[in-house]
């Protein structure tokens, strides 16, 4: 369980709790996504890469073809067991633990990412374990992508939905913007790159009901009997939108470099 006072107005969630889910419907990043990382001459062959916040591995199994070595690793034991499930046949390893827990020697990685999950963190206690991870001149990568609900209906609409049965959730309301440098780098890291870009990601009524489920206002956080509730009535709102449909989606990319 975790709890934040500045996320969901302290209500706590547990990842765990949305494994199947998030297993099945969160692996939904367009190739663009994977390709600007590549294009930043990260995560491909002869270089070694730490996935912090792993989850079900979405981001080591479909960079696995890049010719990186992952190691992912994530607080769930629940998210980890569907991640080697999911990558069985891959050369990818995984562990079990907090990011602020983690201990590898230095100069281990010539990558650190973390995909959708740098909010969850300790900066004080995250930031200096990741400069000793890394090799000289390493880049940690901080990724992120969310879809837009005031440019799609169907979007906004879920996302209403998903706050009448969850009030406290703050994992909404997201708009274009642009990353300036952080006042949190504590002299460990410059900003190499800076990267934000419209993407648009393919759903169908199911596998849309099935990643608005697996956000963190929903399996992560409601009692089952409320997240059938929630999913009944978002089902009947889905068969009155087509059965394929384009929700636009907004994603960055901060590129820090080790100094």
């Amino acid at each position: 369980m975790i709890k934040d006072k500045n996320i969901d107005n302290g209500k706590g969630f547990d990842w765990g709790l949305a494994s199947a889910d998030y297993a099945k419907y969160r692996d939904i990043y367009p190739e663009e996504f994977y390709k600007r990382i590549v294009d930043l001459s990260c995560c491909i062959e002869g270089q070694t890469v730490l996935d912090i916040g792993t989850g079900t591995g979405v981001l080591p199994r479909n960079m696995h073809k890049y010719g990186a070595k992952f190691t992912g690793a994530d607080i769930s034991e629940n998210q980890i067991k569907y991640a080697r499930a999911l990558s069985d046949g891959l050369d990818i390893d995984y562990v079990v633990s907090s990011a602020e827990e983690l201990d590898f020697p230095h100069n281990s990685f010539d990558v650190v990412t973390a995909c959708q999950c740098f909010m969850y963190f300790d900066k004080k206690i995250i930031l200096p374990k990741i400069h000793r991870f890394l090799k000289p001149n390493g880049h940690f990568l901080i990724l992120f992508m969310a879809w837009l609900p005031f440019e799609s209906e169907i979007a906004k609409h879920s996302e209403d939905l998903v706050l009448k049965y969850n009030p406290s959730w703050t994992g909404g309301g997201m708009t274009r913007y642009k990353i300036g440098k952080p006042d949190w780098l504590m002299n460990l890291f410059e900003v190499d790159n800076a990267i934000t870009y419209g993407i648009d990601v393919q759903f169908t009524r199911e596998s849309w009901n099935g990643r608005m489920k697996a956000c963190r206002g929903i399996d992560a956080s409601l009692p089952k009997e409320t997240i059938e509730q929630f999913e009944k009535e978002h089902l009947e709102y889905l068969q009155t939108v087509p059965e394929n449909f384009t929700i636009p989606h907004y994603a960055s990319i901060l590129d820090l470099k080790k100094v």
